[in-house]
């Protein structure tokens, strides 16, 4: 029987995974796609925005089931426990299956989940068809996750090993070491040339055979994305990691979640003030929720990194759920007690 082709998308956190997968399953040219999804917290956010998608009506039987969220903790992490047996449920329905995406965490190092691929259970039944990172272009302009671009470059220029490098970068190097390619995100809110010097710093980073693609709204063709047949499993060798003479990784054991749940309302634009205050007084890397706004039937979806925060309205309530305000923030050493005390004030 054929191999299932699955296609890794890595990525740091807000850089626009899980839009580019609402895209596709949108947009699936009459592909079956199964989907996992890796979320790093408590609560299913991404999960239950993939299941909102367009594709998941009642005319497709058993279509939910496709979307497997795997919530305790980085999937590299917990592949063992959680991973393996998904994925032998999903093989046991290979032939209605065309191809499979695996959302990452934005904390997840990719290779050790790739690794899994050369597992017996799974070798036989599938193999990673590409491994596609997603890259904020605006946050990488603004130095959100790597600093100041021109002294980088600098940096490099003078010498190729730079010191102290936080373990965020060291996570963001691997996952762009692992790429087949870069699917550059956001690149409609810089100018021309802060997208040229962002790129151009990128591909210093990157192995010479791997192409930065631009995106807007994780809006682009399936095909540039699926069909790369790199069977990944095979080729770890020559995409070398921080990690690689590690036996296990670790992550920073200060990174963590914590999660905002309130049965009250928010204004939209006195909420994102709060958040924005909050994000300047802790070190919040990531912020996504869903928000219950005043007289407004509609669910208000806000995601926020770095200093951005935005919002939407994807779906009207439905009558069985509470009209919850829910939270899910990733940072460094965060208390829940402190921050529902500060978006509560």
């Amino acid at each position: 029987m054929h191999k299932i082709p699955v296609t890794v998308i890595t990525g740091f956190l807000g850089s626009g995974k899980t839009t580019l997968i609402r895209h596709l399953l949108q947009n699936n040219q009459g592909r079956r796609i199964a989907v996992l999804v890796n979320e790093f917290g408590e609560i299913g956010i991404d999960g239950e925005l993939l299941r909102d998608c367009q594709i998941c009506d009642e005319e497709e039987e058993n279509v939910s089931s496709n979307i497997v969220e795997l919530t305790n903790g980085c999937l590299c992490c917990t592949v063992q426990e959680e991973f393996l047996p998904t994925m032998q449920e999903l093989l046991k329905r290979r032939e209605q299956i065309d191809c499979i995406l695996i959302e990452t965490s934005g904390l997840a190092l990719p290779k050790p989940l790739i690794q899994a691929f050369r597992w017996p259970e799974i070798r036989t039944g599938a193999t990673v068809d590409g491994v596609v990172a997603v890259v904020d272009c605006e946050a990488i302009a603004s130095g959100s996750f790597v600093g100041d671009i021109d002294a980088l470059m600098a940096q490099r220029q003078a010498d190729d090993s730079l010191d102290h490098e936080t373990p965020i970068e060291e996570l963001f190097e691997d996952q762009l070491a692992c790429a087949d390619m870069v699917l550059l995100t956001k690149v409609d809110r810089v100018d021309a040339e802060t997208h040229q010097k962002v790129q151009s710093w990128l591909q210093q980073e990157l192995r010479p055979s791997v192409k930065i693609v631009p995106c807007k709204g994780g809006e682009i063709n399936p095909d540039v994305l699926i069909g790369f047949n790199a069977a990944v499993e095979d080729d770890l060798e020559s995409r070398p990691s921080h990690h690689d003479t590690e036996e296990e990784h670790e992550h920073d054991d200060d990174i963590n979640s914590t999660y905002f749940i309130a049965d009250r309302e928010f204004e939209p634009e006195a909420l994102v003030k709060k958040l924005q205050s909050l994000m300047q007084q802790e070190e919040i890397y990531r912020i996504k929720g869903f928000v219950a706004v005043p007289k407004k039937p509609m669910r208000m979806v806000l995601q926020g990194v770095g200093s951005r925060i935005e919002y939407f309205y994807d779906r009207p309530w439905q009558p069985s759920e509470l009209r919850q305000t829910k939270l899910v923030l990733i940072g460094r050493e965060l208390d829940r007690d402190r921050i529902a005390a500060m978006i509560n004030n």
